[in-house]
Protein backbone atom coordinates (compact mmCIF):
# COMPACT_ATOMS: atom_id res chain seq x y z
CA UNK A 1 0.00 0.00 0.00
CA UNK A 2 1.43 3.73 -0.70
CA UNK A 3 1.28 5.92 2.42
CA UNK A 4 1.05 10.08 1.74
CA UNK A 5 1.04 12.22 4.26
CA UNK A 6 -0.92 14.40 2.76
CA UNK A 7 -3.30 15.30 -0.13
CA UNK A 8 0.14 17.51 -1.79
CA UNK A 9 2.08 14.47 -1.89
CA UNK A 10 -0.14 13.12 -4.85
CA UNK A 11 0.72 15.48 -7.26
CA UNK A 12 4.35 14.00 -8.21
CA UNK A 13 3.00 10.85 -8.78
CA UNK A 14 0.72 10.85 -11.65
CA UNK A 15 1.70 8.21 -13.84
CA UNK A 16 2.40 6.30 -11.53
CA UNK A 17 1.30 2.39 -11.14
CA UNK A 18 -0.10 2.43 -7.52
CA UNK A 19 -0.06 -1.95 -7.12
CA UNK A 20 -1.95 -4.52 -7.13
CA UNK A 21 -4.16 -5.72 -4.56
CA UNK A 22 -5.17 -8.79 -2.66
CA UNK A 23 -7.13 -11.61 -4.49
CA UNK A 24 -10.76 -11.07 -3.24
CA UNK A 25 -13.46 -14.08 -3.92
CA UNK A 26 -16.89 -13.41 -5.49
CA UNK A 27 -19.46 -15.81 -3.74
CA UNK A 28 -22.86 -16.74 -4.91
CA UNK A 29 -23.58 -15.78 -1.76
CA UNK A 30 -22.60 -12.09 -2.48
CA UNK A 31 -24.11 -11.88 -5.82
CA UNK A 32 -27.62 -13.20 -4.46
CA UNK A 33 -27.45 -10.51 -1.61
CA UNK A 34 -26.24 -8.17 -4.70
CA UNK A 35 -29.22 -8.88 -6.57
CA UNK A 36 -31.74 -8.74 -3.74
CA UNK A 37 -30.18 -5.37 -2.65
CA UNK A 38 -30.54 -3.53 -6.16
CA UNK A 39 -33.85 -5.77 -7.53
CA UNK A 40 -31.72 -7.44 -9.84
CA UNK A 41 -32.92 -10.93 -10.22
CA UNK A 42 -31.49 -12.08 -13.44
CA UNK A 43 -30.71 -15.75 -13.90
CA UNK A 44 -27.16 -15.64 -15.23
CA UNK A 45 -27.11 -14.17 -11.49
CA UNK A 46 -29.13 -15.86 -9.42
CA UNK A 47 -29.97 -19.59 -10.27
CA UNK A 48 -26.89 -21.75 -10.63
CA UNK A 49 -28.72 -24.79 -12.28
CA UNK A 50 -30.23 -23.10 -15.32
CA UNK A 51 -27.08 -20.80 -15.81
CA UNK A 52 -24.72 -24.04 -16.17
CA UNK A 53 -26.59 -24.25 -19.67
CA UNK A 54 -26.46 -20.43 -20.26
CA UNK A 55 -24.01 -18.41 -22.10
CA UNK A 56 -21.24 -18.01 -19.35
CA UNK A 57 -21.55 -21.84 -18.16
CA UNK A 58 -22.06 -20.71 -14.72
CA UNK A 59 -23.33 -17.49 -12.65
CA UNK A 60 -21.71 -14.38 -12.71
CA UNK A 61 -21.39 -11.15 -11.17
CA UNK A 62 -23.58 -8.25 -11.50
CA UNK A 63 -21.43 -5.94 -13.63
CA UNK A 64 -22.14 -3.17 -11.15
CA UNK A 65 -21.67 -5.67 -8.27
CA UNK A 66 -17.85 -6.07 -9.62
CA UNK A 67 -17.82 -1.87 -10.23
CA UNK A 68 -18.44 -1.56 -6.39
CA UNK A 69 -15.57 -3.55 -5.18
CA UNK A 70 -13.64 -0.67 -6.42
CA UNK A 71 -13.77 1.31 -3.39
CA UNK A 72 -13.05 -1.08 -1.07
CA UNK A 73 -10.32 -2.10 -3.00
CA UNK A 74 -8.92 1.02 -3.90
CA UNK A 75 -8.36 1.62 -0.26
CA UNK A 76 -5.72 -1.56 -0.13
CA UNK A 77 -4.02 0.48 -2.40
CA UNK A 78 -3.68 3.91 -1.25
CA UNK A 79 -4.10 5.44 2.50
CA UNK A 80 -3.64 9.24 2.21
CA UNK A 81 -3.44 10.77 6.04
CA UNK A 82 -4.32 14.27 7.07
CA UNK A 83 -7.23 14.33 5.31
CA UNK A 84 -10.80 15.43 6.79
CA UNK A 85 -13.34 14.13 3.70
CA UNK A 86 -12.77 11.27 1.31
CA UNK A 87 -15.72 11.88 -1.77
CA UNK A 88 -16.15 8.77 -4.58
CA UNK A 89 -16.79 12.09 -7.01
CA UNK A 90 -17.72 9.95 -9.99
CA UNK A 91 -16.58 7.71 -12.97
CA UNK A 92 -15.33 8.33 -16.18
CA UNK A 93 -15.53 5.43 -18.83
CA UNK A 94 -16.69 1.88 -17.53
CA UNK A 95 -16.87 -1.31 -18.84
CA UNK A 96 -17.31 -4.55 -18.56
CA UNK A 97 -14.94 -6.23 -20.81
CA UNK A 98 -15.50 -10.12 -19.09
CA UNK A 99 -17.77 -11.91 -16.74
CA UNK A 100 -17.09 -12.76 -13.53
CA UNK A 101 -18.14 -16.08 -12.41
CA UNK A 102 -19.33 -17.41 -9.02
CA UNK A 103 -16.48 -18.32 -6.92
CA UNK A 104 -13.96 -16.40 -9.27
CA UNK A 105 -11.42 -14.02 -8.18
CA UNK A 106 -10.36 -10.73 -8.64
CA UNK A 107 -8.63 -7.80 -7.88
CA UNK A 108 -7.65 -4.70 -8.92
CA UNK A 109 -4.45 -2.86 -10.54
CA UNK A 110 -4.49 1.09 -10.55
CA UNK A 111 -2.48 3.69 -12.05
CA UNK A 112 -2.73 7.16 -10.22
CA UNK A 113 -3.79 9.25 -13.71
CA UNK A 114 -4.56 12.61 -12.70
CA UNK A 115 -4.17 14.98 -10.36
CA UNK A 116 -6.42 18.58 -10.13
CA UNK A 117 -6.50 21.00 -7.22
CA UNK A 118 -9.68 22.01 -6.52
CA UNK A 119 -11.14 24.43 -3.43
CA UNK A 120 -10.34 22.49 -0.27
CA UNK A 121 -8.77 19.54 -1.59
CA UNK A 122 -7.84 17.72 -4.83
CA UNK A 123 -9.37 15.34 -6.89
CA UNK A 124 -7.72 12.38 -8.33
CA UNK A 125 -8.51 10.40 -11.45
CA UNK A 126 -7.63 6.74 -11.42
CA UNK A 127 -7.07 3.97 -14.23
CA UNK A 128 -8.72 1.02 -13.13
CA UNK A 129 -8.59 -2.57 -14.05
CA UNK A 130 -10.43 -5.23 -12.45
CA UNK A 131 -8.91 -8.62 -12.92
CA UNK A 132 -10.09 -11.83 -12.30
CA UNK A 133 -7.87 -15.03 -11.76
CA UNK A 134 -7.00 -17.00 -14.81
CA UNK A 135 -9.13 -14.61 -17.74
CA UNK A 136 -8.05 -13.75 -20.37
CA UNK A 137 -9.22 -10.01 -20.40
CA UNK A 138 -9.97 -7.53 -17.62
CA UNK A 139 -13.72 -8.00 -15.55
CA UNK A 140 -13.99 -4.17 -15.52
CA UNK A 141 -12.17 -1.16 -16.68
CA UNK A 142 -13.60 1.63 -14.99
CA UNK A 143 -12.19 5.86 -14.51
CA UNK A 144 -13.03 6.92 -10.55
CA UNK A 145 -12.80 10.01 -9.50
CA UNK A 146 -12.32 10.62 -5.87
CA UNK A 147 -11.87 14.29 -4.06
CA UNK A 148 -10.01 14.63 -0.84
CA UNK A 149 -10.23 17.50 1.36
CA UNK A 150 -7.71 18.87 4.17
Amino acid sequence: MASFSGIDDLKARVGEHMGYTDWTEITQDQVNRFADATGDHQWIHVDPVRAQDGPFGATIAHGYLTLSLLIPLWTELLEVRNVTTKVNYGLGRVRFPAPVRSGSKVRLRATLAGYEEIPGGAQLTVDAVMECDGADKPVCVAQPVFRFYA
